[in-house]
């Protein structure tokens, strides 16, 4: 959706909608799948700027990070931002950004495309590393068995004898 700021004075934008966002979209390989994401929200003129507040919903399906099993989280977020429009256009390069400038958004026109920042949220609410729990145990290196049903029966592996010279240092040293 995009918005006409130069039409926003005197009564605020408000809007509510269902937007449907699939994984491939934010390419992210953790994220398994995501429910429609409903979010509702307004953008209001405080001169010389624009005041965006919104709130989104929904579900995202993860895979756990050592045993791929699905965890699903229920998401609700409340985001805040500043709006200035006509911003200069920053020069090519890296550019620091102030812990003042984390709820800025600069348009160079009077536009306001919204899905993304819908996506930067989206984003920002999938874990690095997500867990199916704290102590999960993962799968077994070498058979693939889940180990938080139990141990696989495996045998412990000998260490690969390149890492000899190592393990005798380790050993002399303490470590």
């Amino acid at each position: 959706m995009q918005i006409r700021l130069d039409q926003i004075h005197e009564e605020p934008f408000r809007w509510q909608e269902s937007v449907t966002v699939t994984p491939a979209e934010l390419e992210r390989s953790e994220l398994v799948s995501l429910s429609p994401i409903d979010w509702r929200g307004e953008v209001s003129y405080v001169a010389p700027s624009y005041l965006l507040r919104a709130h989104l919903r929904y579900h995202q399906t993860l895979a756990c990070s050592r045993c791929l099993a699905p965890v699903e989280e229920p998401i609700a977020v409340d985001l805040e931002l500043l709006i200035t429009t006509h911003a200069s256009t920053p020069e090519p390069g890296e550019v620091e950004i102030g812990e003042e400038e984390l709820g800025l958004v600069s348009l160079n026109d009077d536009v306001l495309d919204l899905r993304p920042l819908l996506l930067e949220q989206l984003q920002l609410n999938i874990p690095m590393r997500p867990l199916c729990r704290e102590d999960c145990a993962g799968l077994c290196p070498h058979c693939g068995a889940d180990l938080n049903r139990g141990p696989c029966g495996c045998k412990e592996a000998e260490a690969d004898p390149r890492w000899q010279a190592l393990e005798s240092l380790r050993n002399r040293f303490g470590a």
